[in-house]
């Protein structure tokens, strides 16, 4: 295997080792002395065993001198090197991108959430449940209230065990109308939870609510009272209470709210309303400001002060007030009523007109604002537009006998005898307290020769009359009392009963707690009691529609009675405020802004 040369036995040349390396593939034969090999074994011994260094990383490929030569260690050698490690290689899990689509989704950036969406479900197959989460809740804000109840129970499949999911469906349940199958919904999520959650019971409270269960629903809201106290609780429970006409329980309520809110605008002003409505005005006006100071363009509460000024003929306030409402809602069909009741009690007459108009093209149904039309034509003796806006209003509201009155005065005047008559009877049977409905009656049979029925009608008159002073302690309008007194004169009636009571004639804030009240009630969301029809506000005067009387001519004798000529009517004031929830556009008349302003 050795062989050595003739040089070698000279002694002048180092022996040459020939090594031959044996491969499967193929062989080569090396040739290095002696010195080179032992050399590379050391320098290769060394790198194994030294350390690391900044001056050589251990990502680098060692290397060794050969023969004065640089040589790179092949990478299949025995020295054993560490590599920099690599970027970790991107799972493709289920919930990879949910952390960018809640974030975009928080943002409202509902586009791109979608789009997000669309492509985890298409790399899941839409098996990614948070994906699909965030779909439904994207859909039901467009109004998809099916489409997002499916989405939610496919998430309820894929994670049977979540509550949130339950509570989603039942939401959407309650959204679509089927508010049985959402209390069951919410109740099979009751029984997963493991501690009470106050929402949870809230939404069981307003489901049974609009089932007319008030009793369960009063108990679940109570219960979300005691886990949590939150506005939108005790609003609820202040509606079923109002809606089981426990007006003094839903006082308490919103009292007990504003303890816990006290800087709460809307609290405030329900409460006010409602204390106007039994007619304790001093702590409504103290709510109400309190509702101004922390919102002054408060509409709802500018509108029920300005009501309060004009039910007490303060006009000029009452104008000023509806000025700065008007800024915000325009196009309010009940601030135009108001406005223009309130120039009908300046006398300006045309002004009034002019509102009413306006805000009857805006609410054409309203027939509070179709009454007022025909009190204020009434006034200008424009007998046939009134009867046109009175016949308007009497098929909207048959059920008031005030609007039958004044239908009956108009038609008087238009020598229409036989249908006033049953006007003035429809009107009778309809509104059984109003003692003014009476004496109108009276007089148009006394002017008709009816003295019977004439008599019969004062002496009803002078029931309603004691009854009224009774239940109110206070006593009727000194005009009514005036010509009830005439009337009873020329039948021969004693008139001692219709002499005034005391020296007030209109009621007092503090005696009208018993009286038939009513509010600027804010119209009602789907969810909310309906107002009580019943429930009216008469400006001038605090009865409600008690404002058309028919007086007689202080002049006639009792001798001269088959010689009575037709009587004039004079029409007192009588406004009727409904504020409804909503913005309706201010007319830029010149005669109209120079009358606000004035």
């Amino acid at each position: 295997m050795y062989k050595l040369g003739e040089q070698q036995q000279a002694g002048t040349i180092q022996p040459i080792l020939c090594v031959m390396n044996c491969s499967k593939k193929t062989d080569t034969v090396e040739i290095r002395s002696n010195n080179s090999v032992a050399s590379f074994k050391e320098d290769t011994a060394t790198m194994a065993e030294a350390p690391s260094s900044p001056m050589n990383p251990v990502a680098e490929t060692p290397e060794s001198h050969v023969n004065g030569m640089t040589a790179t260690v092949p990478p299949g050698s025995a020295i054993k090197t560490k590599s920099r490690p690599r970027k970790a290689p991107e799972l493709q899990t289920v919930e990879r991108r949910n952390w960018l689509i809640h974030l975009h989704y928080v943002r409202k950036e509902f586009d791109v959430c979608k789009q997000l969406i669309r492509e985890q479900l298409e790399e899941t197959r839409g098996m990614c449940e948070y994906a699909n989460y965030v779909q439904g809740l994207i859909l039901r804000q467009e109004g998809k209230i099916q489409e997002s109840f499916e989405l939610f129970q496919l998430c309820n499949i894929l994670n049977p065990s979540s509550v949130e999911n339950i509570k989603q469906m039942a939401r959407a349940l309650f959204l679509l109308g089927k508010h049985r199958l959402a209390v069951e919904a919410y109740l099979q999520a009751e029984m997963k939870l493991d501690k009470p959650d106050w929402e949870l019971h809230h939404n069981l409270g307003v489901c049974y609510m609009h089932l007319k269960d008030h009793e369960g629903a009063r108990e679940q809201l109570l219960y979300a009272l005691e886990q949590n106290k939150h506005q939108q609780t005790f609003a609820s429970l202040a509606k079923i209470y109002l809606l089981e006409n426990d007006i003094p329980s839903a006082i308490n309520t919103y009292r007990a709210a504003i303890e816990y809110f006290p800087e709460n605008a809307e609290l405030h002003t329900t409460l006010g309303l409602l204390y106007m409505q039994i007619g304790k005005y001093q702590p409504a006006f103290e709510h109400l400001g309190t509702t101004l100071t922390f919102d002054p363009t408060n509409t709802r509460a500018i509108l029920a002060a300005g009501s309060m000024m004009q039910s007490h003929q303060d006009f000029d306030v009452a104008l000023t007030k509806y000025r700065v409402a008007a800024q915000s809602i325009p196009e309010s069909p009940p601030l135009w009523n108001n406005i223009a009741m309130c120039f009908f009690g300046k006398k300006k007459y045309v002004a009034a007109i002019s509102c009413l108009k306006r805000a009857n093209y805006l609410a054409p149904f309203d027939w509070k604002i179709l009454y007022n039309l025909g009190l204020v034509h009434l006034t200008m003796q424009q007998y046939t537009s009134a009867f046109h806006f009175l016949s308007a209003a009497v098929n909207l509201r048959p059920t008031k006998g005030h609007i039958f009155m004044l239908l009956a005065i108009a038609l008087t005047y238009l020598d229409d005898e036989e249908n006033a008559r049953q006007a003035y009877e429809q009107a009778v049977t309809l509104e059984a307290r109003d003692p003014s409905v009476c004496l109108n009656y009276a007089i148009f049979l006394k002017n008709h020769d009816d003295k019977e029925g004439a008599l019969r009608m004062i002496n009803e008159f002078e029931v309603r009359m004691v009854k009224f002073r009774q239940s109110t302690g206070a006593d009727l309008d000194t005009e009514v009392i005036e010509n009830g007194a005439k009337l009873a004169m020329l039948l021969g009636v004693d008139g001692s009963a219709f002499h005034k009571k005391s020296s007030h004639t209109r009621l007092r804030a503090d005696d009208e707690a018993n009286q038939e009240p009513a509010k600027p009630v804010n119209e009602p969301p789907s969810n909310s009691p309906p107002p009580n029809e019943d429930e009216e506000i008469s400006a001038n005067n605090n009865l409600p529609g008690a404002g058309i009387i028919l007086p007689l001519d202080h002049s006639i004798d009792p001798a001269e009675t088959e010689n009575l000529d037709k009587m004039e009517s004079e029409l007192a004031v009588t406004t009727h405020m409904h504020f409804k929830d909503e913005e309706p556009v201010m007319p830029s008349g010149d005669s109209l802004e120079k009358d606000l302003n004035n």
